[in-house]
């Protein structure tokens, strides 16, 4: 069987192309124009087929005879069982001039190809705009009753099949597909127009409103939508039986919906997009004067406004659109098959997720053309500001809830979504991740230790909790995109990242002289190690345009301490990084927080044992300041010492530095090495102790003699 097809490159072409290479000895002649030939050589290696199974065959639509070759119509002459005609310009908004060019005039030069190769039956693609906006139901059987076709799309659409019922000088059939969304299973879509208009709309009000904010619908005209995948296949179908020349078909479904339908089944799509608990009748409506809308969308700050939210203003005109569609016909001619257009709810998740990820101007953010910036000398942009007014208002709102309903106000802030947490084997992360994951958070844990990563994960998943385990070695730059790669494959995007990992080295300069592996290992883990999981998660949260970044740093930064330049180096550095951060993505709904610990009793500062005598704070109070940065989206979490001591330090610079330096020199710290003070150490307290358990017995008030502070310097 041998078929020629127009509009091969199209959305609706590559999927007809797909179901007539499953025909039994299908061989395919595509048209193709000189710039589309790349594009159809990949769709022939995204479908697997052969050249000769899929050919390419030189063509212009918009030449006579689509432009083909003496010798390519001699060889195709009486070979050609069925010509399919797709290629046309489906643009509301597209100049008249240009869809008169492609759908009339290319109509005419398809048919007369057809005549020409002596085809077997020309299967014209038309369009439900055919009715025009018909007040009624418009079946089948009915053409020159349409309604008005005051939009050159429509107009263009009617006549070209006019042509086909007047000029066509082979049999022909002709099918009305109603409005074209994405495929039902993989919801895949090449262009925003129809009902994705409604998609691009609700997004954009959820920028600007509280999630689920309920706002008055519209009740609105009546729809049909169908997915590409089934007017693929129930075409190709209709298109090999028997008896049918001559009619034509509506690739319609059997279900309308009317506007305010439209709009409550996307808005049920995600929890941050308005609702529409009540629409605006019709009848309220039709009081406007008949040219209201078309007026209304014709006005210049109208238009440019729709422009900018990539929505056609044209599309205004038919809101309340009152044509449906029969499909008798269809349905007798498909009636020995199982192709069924599939309800519109089940599949609207595939287009939204497909819409969002991929289609969604948000998930791939425009970027500045730099020479032609150059080139017209443009030096500003003009400034999103109403983002500012957004993180306003949920800045007063979560800190609020923050202090009145703390548990509330964090189970609404995860519930659902998924947060990586690093350095979740012990300490501060392994309560954190009970706490989040007891909220309903989905926690995904990533440390060195499977071992304690898997007890945790027990812990949770007994609690009816969600967690899931992935080790790694954030030190390593390789493991890092590893382990990000593994997680977001199997999670698709990351909500909340928590750079909790982090390693402390406790030495003076004076003994770090010959030790810079101590500078290069903690800037590894503390610094790039966090940068590098935040560049790995941060594609996602922009395209999503919501998702919060915590780095974990230090009281340190703030107050200076003596023996830690290794450590406080590192986390000097994330907070620039932080900061910058924060101005560029302040626009985007990604906030980068930093909490400024003071020192925490965990498994961290054992080591060191002049902690041991330290105030600390506990971990229970350091698991409030992260679940509370969490809820409030605060650009820094510090306690009154870190305040303190900034202050301290930029009023009396010397006066601090002198402070900081008398309690460096009172305290003894071992060179690397060097145990025997330490030795030294214990033993004159064990002796204290003996003497004082000694004295205790005697009854006497003696107290034993003082022993020198040595400390552990490592």
């Amino acid at each position: 069987m041998n078929y020629l097809v127009t509009g091969g490159t199209g959305f609706i072409g590559r999927y007809v192309i797909r179901e007539l290479l499953r025909q039994p000895g299908a061989v395919i002649h595509a048209v193709v124009r000189d710039g589309s030939k790349q594009k159809m050589a990949s769709i022939r290696r995204e479908l697997g087929a052969d050249t000769d199974k899929l050919r390419l065959l030189p063509g212009d639509i918009t030449l006579p005879g689509l432009g083909l070759t003496e010798t390519d119509q001699h060889r195709l002459t009486g070979r050609i069982d069925h010509l399919f005609h797709l290629a046309a310009l489906y643009d509301l908004s597209a100049p008249a001039e240009h869809q008169q060019k492609t759908n009339v005039n290319g109509t005419r030069h398809a048919l007369e190809a057809a005549s020409n190769l002596k085809a077997g039956c020309f299967h014209h693609v038309s369009s439900i705009a055919v009715a025009g906006q018909y007040p009624a139901t418009f079946t089948e059987a009915m053409f020159a009753e349409a309604g008005p076709l005051e939009n050159p799309y429509f107009l263009t659409k009617h006549l070209s099949e006019k042509c086909v019922r007047e000029e066509a000088g082979v049999p022909w059939r002709i099918y009305r597909p109603s409005m074209v969304v994405g495929d039902s299973n993989t919801g895949e879509m090449d262009k925003l127009d129809g009902p994705y208009y409604l998609f691009q709309l609700l997004e954009v009000l959820a920028r600007y409103l509280p999630p689920n904010m309920p706002l008055p619908g519209i009740e609105g005209g009546q729809f049909n939508i169908v997915p590409v995948d089934y007017v693929a296949s129930a075409l190709v179908h209709i298109a090999h039986k028997p008896g049918y020349d001559g009619q034509c078909f509506h690739l319609t479904d059997s279900r309308h919906y009317r506007l305010g339908e439209l709009l409550d089944l996307v808005s049920q799509q995600d929890s941050r997009l308005p609702s529409f608990p009540a629409h605006i009748p019709n009848g309220l409506l039709n009081l406007l004067p008949k040219k209201a809308l078309p007026a209304f969308a014709n006005l210049s700050w109208v238009k440019k406004l729709m422009h900018r939210w990539n929505i056609a203003p044209e599309a205004l005109h038919y809101i309340t659109n009152a044509t449906t569609y029969d499909r008798v016909h269809t349905a007798s001619a498909l009636s020995d098959s199982s192709i069924v257009p599939p309800a519109l709810p089940e599949y609207m998740p595939a287009l939204w997720s497909y819409w969002k990820q991929q289609l969604s101007p948000r998930a791939h953010p425009q970027a500045p053309d730099v020479a032609t910036a150059k080139q017209q000398e443009v030096l500003f942009r003009r400034p999103e500001v109403k983002p500012y007014f957004r993180r306003a208002r949920d800045h007063w709102k979560w800190n609020t809830q923050s202090v009145l309903q703390p548990e509330k106000a964090l189970r609404e802030r995860v519930n659902g979504k998924v947060v990586l947490l690093t350095g979740a084997s012990s300490g501060i992360g392994e309560k954190v991740a009970h706490r989040l994951a007891e909220a309903g958070a989905i926690v995904l844990l990533v440390a060195r230790s499977r071992d304690k990563l898997d007890a945790i994960a027990s812990a949770i998943r007994a609690q009816n909790g969600k967690a899931f385990v992935y080790p790694a070695d954030l030190s390593d730059g390789d493991d890092c995109d590893r382990v990000c790669e593994c997680i977001l494959a199997e999670h698709q995007h990351i909500d909340i990242l928590i750079n909790n990992a982090g390693r402390s080295i406790r030495r003076s300069v004076k003994f770090s002289l010959e030790r810079f592996h101590d500078y290069e290992r903690t800037m590894r883990l503390n610094y790039f190690g966090s940068v590098r999981m935040i560049l790995n998660c941060l594609p996602g949260m922009l395209a999503r345009g919501d998702g919060h970044i915590i780095n974990v740093s230090t009281v340190g930064v703030q107050a200076n301490p003596a023996r830690f330049s290794a450590y406080l180096g590192s986390k000097w550095a994330l907070e620039g990084w932080s900061w910058a951060a924060a101005n560029e993505l302040a626009h985007t709904g990604v906030t980068v927080s930093t909490i400024n610990y003071p020192l925490v009793r965990t498994p961290m500062i054992a080591p060191t044992k002049i902690y041991k005598y330290t105030p600390a704070m506990s971990p229970e109070k350091a698991v409030d300041w992260m679940l509370d940065m969490i809820i409030t989206r605060n650009k820094r979490k510090v306690g009154p010492m870190g305040l303190g001591a900034l202050a301290m330090y930029y009023a009396l610079p010397k006066t601090s530095e002198s402070i900081v330096n008398f309690m460096y020199q009172m305290v003894y710290e071992a060179p690397p090495g060097d145990r025997a003070p330490a030795r030294k150490a214990r033993r004159l307290t064990t002796a204290r102790r003996a003497a004082r358990h000694n004295q205790s017995l005697k009854g006497t008030e003696d107290s034993p003699e003082k022993a020198p502070e040595l400390l552990n310097g490592h």
